[in-house]
């Protein structure tokens, strides 16, 4: 049963921690430009394109933001590689789907942006993290390189324990059989509000997983492309909600909450030929835009620490790459 009396834990010192890490990631992304500075992590594009979101009827509990009545929203999606620099498909990696939906009516939560259209949904293709927190994940990235030296250096500085948990956690994750875009699920693994409930959210792929060999350095958007020339792809919007402190953690994103999803929509990507003009003007315009889970309602907010690391960071990135403004309607790219 979804539960209210969830709670975020905010150490009076992270956002003074979180602002450092930020400037970490921005010299990361800096040093990682070569044909202009790019994002700071999920540099390569697979693809970039258009989709409807439908909301239809939806339990009571789901009722609030976006899901308080049905409606039809245009979106963006931006289909991506995890890596702070652009790499081939080859190699292994977190894949990552980016939604920016547009329309949003609300009240929006970044200062300046109150009355924003748009509203992002940001997710991996594992429902959970290695990591527990920004603290972990900022531990990880600096001492990423050299990889061989990884593992030893890790276990010095979290501990053997966690630092095999870690370990195992990632590989898990960059070793899950790499399926097409179309047949792959993708899930915040991180929290939000829904009114007065947290929940997790997922776009739950009706094509199945079918295997994909990565023969190309740009194997998933190009399959993906092929697909869309003659059928739409189709994923279930789906949530699911808090119930309590020990099965689903607002804190700690290495758990893997315990609690059934529920649809509330529809997300379709429908046949349309990116290589085509109209096409390219779309990856085009995905590439450039800026795509953050504070990008929000109000009552749909990011939480926990991971998400309030990521309200500084995001925002950096966005800035050193001179991302396009936020839009207040999509073009009709014709």
């Amino acid at each position: 049963m979804a539960a209210t009396d969830w709670k975020e834990d905010i150490d009076p010192n992270e956002a003074a921690r979180f602002e450092k890490y930020a400037e970490f990631l921005s010299g990361m992304q800096r040093a990682n430009a070569r044909d202009g500075i790019t994002r700071a992590l999920h540099a390569k594009q697979n693809i970039g394109l258009e989709a409807t979101l439908e909301i239809g009827e939806v339990p009571a509990d789901a009722k609030h933001g976006m899901f308080a009545k049905p409606g039809s929203y245009r979106a963006l999606v931006r289909f991506s590689n995890g890596a702070p620099k652009k790499q081939s498909d080859r190699v292994l990696d977190v894949r990552g789907m980016a939604v920016k939906v547009f329309g949003v009516d609300g009240k929006k939560v970044i200062p300046g942006m109150e009355d924003a259209t748009t509203q992002d949904f940001l997710a991996i293709r594992t429902s959970s993290l290695p990591i527990r927190s920004a603290d972990e994940f900022m531990t990880a990235v600096r001492i990423a390189r050299p990889q061989a030296l990884l593992p030893i250096r890790l276990i010095a500085a979290v501990g053997f324990g966690r630092a095999i948990k870690i370990i195992k956690g990632a590989l898990g994750g960059l070793k899950k059989p790499q399926a097409s875009i179309a047949g792959t699920s993708y899930f915040s693994a991180l929290p939000i509000t829904l009114g007065p409930h947290a929940v997790q959210f997922a776009f739950a792929a009706r094509d199945p997983a079918t295997p994909v060999k990565l023969a190309a350095a740009n194997t998933l958007g190009d399959e993906l492309a092929e697909r869309l020339k003659t059928r739409a792809v189709v994923y279930d919007f789906q949530v699911r909600f808090f119930v309590d402190a020990t099965k689903t953690p607002i804190e700690d994103a290495s758990v893997e909450w315990d609690a059934p999803w529920v649809t509330v929509g529809t997300l379709t990507v429908p046949v349309q030929d990116s290589h085509s003009a109209r096409g390219k003007k779309v990856d085009a315009m995905v590439e450039q835009l800026s795509f953050d889970p504070w990008h929000a309602r109000e009552d749909m907010r990011p939480l926990g620490n991971i998400m309030r690391a990521r309200n500084v960071a995001y925002r950096a990135s966005t800035q050193a790459r001179k991302a396009l403004p936020e839009p207040r309607e999509l073009p009709s790219f014709d």
